[in-house]
């Protein structure tokens, strides 16, 4: 049976950040954990070795795979960072078009610095993912 890798896990989130290299690097993490902090109203939580998400969800597709995943977060990782966001959600392309310098993946914007964005939309960002994935995916 397949066995997911990015579990919530107990580590401390600033010990983390504490090992990140790059010094720039840890002061954009923790300028990042307090706009997710603020924005979402939850407690930062590491997820596997190197995600901080916040909140969670338990989803469950069609082909019977399940699993919890936080709703939102973020990743400094060593070329860039890393933020999660709901793949699926409708205003997330025309919330980018406004975001500032960056790049995408599926589920995942890549970013150099805090600096390169625009954190009101960053701010919207994150409502648009956690409301989305809540009502994709209610509590029970």
């Amino acid at each position: 049976m397949y066995e997911l890798k990015t579990k919530e896990t107990d580590n401390s989130v600033i010990e983390f950040i504490e090992q990140v290299d790059s010094s720039k690097k840890r002061e954009d993490a923790y300028k990042l954990l307090d706009i997710f902090t603020e924005t979402t109203g939850f407690e930062a939580k590491m997820w596997g070795p190197s995600i901080i998400g916040f909140g969670s969800y338990h989803y469950k597709y069609e082909s019977g795979h399940e699993g919890d995943a936080p709703l939102v977060g973020f990743s400094p990782r060593k070329a860039k960072i890393s933020l999660y966001f709901a793949p699926g959600e409708t205003k997330r392309q025309e919330l980018l078009k406004q975001f500032g310098k960056h790049s995408t993946g599926k589920a995942c914007v890549y970013i150099n610095k805090v600096a390169d964005i625009d954190v009101e939309v960053l701010k919207s960002l994150i409502n648009e993912s956690v409301s989305y994935l809540q009502k994709m995916y209610p509590a029970k």
